[in-house]
């Protein structure tokens, strides 16, 4: 049986793979309307590990599933303000599992 299990074990729930997919939805926004990436978009981006897909967090802290957590309501926000529903479906899923 393959269920998640939010509250334990964390069972089959992989939240630095969910927060890659918020990232690579949001990077493909970027591309598809450029106006969507603005200053706090590029200050938001220094806070990333530098190869978030490979390397979920680095040696000087910085944290894919800490970031894309702390920030779902601007992620949210971006998401919805360009009807982006594909971004939307993986951040209500690694808001629900894991932040």
């Amino acid at each position: 049986m393959n269920t998640k299990d939010r509250y334990i074990t964390f069972e089959n729930i992989d939240c630095y793979n969910d927060a890659k997919s918020v990232l690579d939805a949001m990077y493909e926004l970027f591309t598809l309307k450029p106006e969507s990436k603005n200053e706090f978009w590029e200050r938001f981006e220094g806070k990333l590990p530098d190869d978030y897909a490979n390397t979920p967090f680095d040696e000087l802290g910085r944290d894919t599933l800490y970031q894309v957590c702390s920030n779902v309501f601007y992620i949210e926000d971006l998401f919805e303000k360009y009807e982006f529903e594909k971004g939307l479906d993986f951040l209500k899923t690694t808001e629900f599992d894991c932040c």
